[in-house]
């Protein structure tokens, strides 16, 4: 099964956790990145406190795991990266969403694929047209939504 997941970064040495995301991502059993976006930064978004800036990316993963197995190791990379939740949507060393799993829906407590706001967040949407630039995303249209999201706030990183 292909998987498309977003990965972000704003605390410490962002470049360096998402490298070490990746790495990570490239050990999981049966799994293995085929594409990867450009970096980018991006404005913290829809957050209660004073955060520094993201960096962001999309990523193609094939693998042989089931949508939840990989939702399950993303969070336990999230964790040996030192993320910690202590407010909503609050500053992290590491962030890695779920966004499309090809030829699976789901919409449970655990898990919504495809993830329920691609289409309203540009820190997404740019990384993710990097991959698809058809803008169709293993099955998910997503031309209309990239069109009218602002986009303003995206920077391409180096």
């Amino acid at each position: 099964m292909q998987a498309v997941l977003g990965i972000g970064s704003n605390l410490g040495d962002r470049e360096n956790n998402i490298a070490l995301a990746l790495d990570l991502l490239e050990r999981l059993p049966d799994t293995a990145v085929q594409k990867l976006s450009s970096l980018y930064e991006t404005e913290p978004f829809d957050v209660i406190s004073r955060q520094d800036r993201y960096l962001n990316c999309c990523v193609l993963l094939e693998t042989k795991l089931a949508p939840e197995e990989l939702l399950d190791r993303c969070l336990a990379i999230e964790a040996k990266l030192g993320r910690v939740r202590k407010e909503y949507h609050g500053a992290r060393t590491m962030d890695i969403d779920v966004l499309l799993c090809e030829g699976y829906t789901s919409c449970t407590e655990k898990l919504t694929v495809p993830h329920p706001h691609i289409r309203e967040r540009a820190f997404v949407m740019v990384p993710l047209s990097d991959l698809f630039p058809a803008h169709d995303a293993l099955g998910f249209s997503f031309h209309d939504a990239y069109e009218a999201v602002e986009k303003s706030g995206v920077k391409l990183y180096h």
